[in-house]
């Protein structure tokens, strides 16, 4: 009699152990998780960084819910205001390249009211709208007369945040009306408007990813008002997405112009497209089946990852022509962590 209550009672335990297993493993992978994007974040904040650098990171801890981060940066770039409204330029920079800034500036004046980062948003504001070159048509130039999709990410989402809805979509309008390509569901990287001739008429990765995200929050930002407009940018916004996965290496990862295997695989554009489709699921206008698809490819990004928290083989900067690290590579992994929470 004894001995059969010796292994019930161990078969009790066992049945205790196995309900209290799986919440363990989820705590455990939960702290390796948060302290992966502590490090990541760290090494972020000890980057060197030009204007659009400082905003994409800044966004990224927005997103993170590191909120007071991103006041400290948004009041850190008044430090190299220009007289027409510009922010954190430090060097070369592209024309719109401070309006990466744009909603971390916006979002932060907002929640303190300081005076110093008001002011800011506002003469930000209004060199977007007023003082900013551009086409005939309205469509902002992003370096001379040129047009480069990186400008996805810039004024885009920077207004949209503010409620400038309208203008918002008649820049996404004329960015896709000159850069996308309708046979390959892809975009191209720079047109000359002044010279009318392409500079660079390549499937560059990372910049069919700053397209995604700014289609990203640009669909985020819109109100139910815009519904149908809305629905416009999701069927964009998935054509893109699919036509980036159709390049995907069996790793997870893509090429850095992404129909071209002879150039390097690097890690960015991958961190992208999981922020969009996470975001995109969380918000009910991407399917749950593009999951998978973001799993794999956070899966390949957070192999990337050294011991410093550095994000290797995204576009390097200061030239992103080669494999290395980059303040944006950085940020992308934080907005793709925070998304995929």
């Amino acid at each position: 009699m004894k001995k059969y209550f010796y292994l019930f009672f161990a078969l009790s335990l066992i049945n205790c152990n196995d309900g209290f297993s799986q919440p363990s493993v989820e705590k455990t992978l939960h702290t390796q998780n948060e302290l992966l994007l502590k490090k990541v974040k760290t090494a972020t904040l000890s980057m060197q960084r030009k204007d659009w650098e400082h905003g994409c990171v800044a966004q990224a801890f927005l997103e993170s819910g590191d909120t007071l981060v991103a006041i400290q940066m948004s009041k850190a770039a008044t430090i190299y205001t220009e007289k027409n409204g510009r922010l954190a330029v430090l060097g070369n920079s592209g024309l719109i390249d401070c309006a990466m800034l744009g909603e971390a500036l916006y979002v932060s004046s907002l929640k303190v009211k300081d005076p110093l980062l008001l002011k800011a948003n506002e003469n930000l504001k209004k060199y977007i709208l007023e003082h900013a070159t551009r086409a005939s048509d309205g469509t902002l130039y992003h370096a001379g007369q040129q047009m480069w999709v990186d400008s996805y990410n810039c004024a885009i989402p920077y207004l949209a945040s503010m409620g400038n809805y309208d203008e918002a979509l008649k820049q996404e309008a004329g960015l896709r009306k000159r850069l996308w390509d309708y046979d390959k569901k892809l975009f191209f990287h720079i047109w000359d408007d002044g010279e009318q001739k392409w500079v660079n008429k390549v499937y560059w990765g990372v910049g069919n990813g700053w397209a995604a995200a700014g289609l990203t929050r640009l669909i985020k930002s819109l109100p139910v008002s815009y519904s149908a407009r809305k629905q416009q940018l999701v069927i964009q916004l998935t054509e893109l997405i699919d036509g980036c996965l159709k390049w995907q290496t069996k790793e997870g990862l893509f090429h850095n112009i992404l129909d071209d295997p002879s150039t390097f695989i690097e890690s960015n554009l991958a961190q992208m497209l999981a922020y969009s489709i996470y975001t995109g699921i969380k918000g009910g206008w991407l399917p749950e089946n593009y999951k998978d698809k973001a799993d794999k490819m956070r899966a390949a990004v957070r192999a990337k990852v050294d011991a410093y928290g550095f994000v290797q083989d995204v576009c390097g900067a200061p030239t992103f022509d080669k494999p290395g690290i980059a303040p944006e590579g950085q940020a992308f992994f934080i907005l793709m962590e925070s998304a995929a929470k």
